[in-house]
């Protein structure tokens, strides 16, 4: 396995003292918020387990959940409603959720580590890494809390809209999500733009 600690180590070595990890979840469903978290990890914190978030089984991204989150300095999950989706387009949305986690953080760290290759809308100084969840142990925390934290939100939205079956797709266009859409019409919660691309 690679270390996760590789690169955050290389970049305190420059003389930073906090950085964070700032991943999302839910930038693809047709439906819900989009959810990001920003994580401080104490330097060098293993947590057995923990590596690329979409390699972990949803059990196991649950069972590091707390964990993750009281071992952290300092840890945020923050969303963009669908409306703001829907306002800003799904990048802007995805970097306003970004922004109000980062905000939350305290203390304020010096840079932020942003998972993927796009991070023109992060107010706070940031570096982009590409597969941030599995080379980076903040981000690889991020994207942990900030899946859990959005699946556990669609799970409330499953009991609010049960004819949709959110509990089994999360809002992400499978299969039978589009066959509910095709018998019930859009939700409150269905971006709407999203679903121009239907078939």
């Amino acid at each position: 396995m690679t270390d996760l600690w590789e690169l955050e180590n290389g970049i305190y070595a420059q003389g930073y003292e906090l950085i964070c990890g700032v991943d999302e979840a839910g930038r693809g469903p047709l439906a819900g918020p989009v959810c990001a978290a920003a994580v401080i990890l104490p330097r060098g914190l293993e947590i057995p387990g923990l590596n690329d978030s979409k390699k972990l089984t949803e059990k196991k991204r649950e069972e590091l959940f707390e964990p993750i989150k009281a071992a952290a300095l300092s840890f945020a999950v923050a969303f963009a409603s669908v409306e703001e989706i829907e306002e800003l387009n799904i990048l802007g949305a995805t970097f306003l959720a970004m922004n109000r986690a980062i905000a939350q953080l305290v203390p304020q760290p010096e840079l932020a580590l942003i998972d993927g290759n796009r991070n023109v809308g992060i107010e706070l100084a940031s570096r982009c890494v590409v597969k941030g969840d599995s080379l980076c142990a903040d981000i690889a925390a991020a994207s942990v809390l900030a899946k859990v934290s959005r699946d556990r939100y669609m799970l409330e939205m499953d009991e609010l809209y049960p004819q949709y079956h959110f509990r089994q797709h999360k809002g992400y266009g499978t299969k039978l999500h589009y066959e509910a859409l095709r018998e019930y019409g859009p939700s409150p919660i269905h971006r709407m733009s999203f679903l121009r691309k239907m078939h």
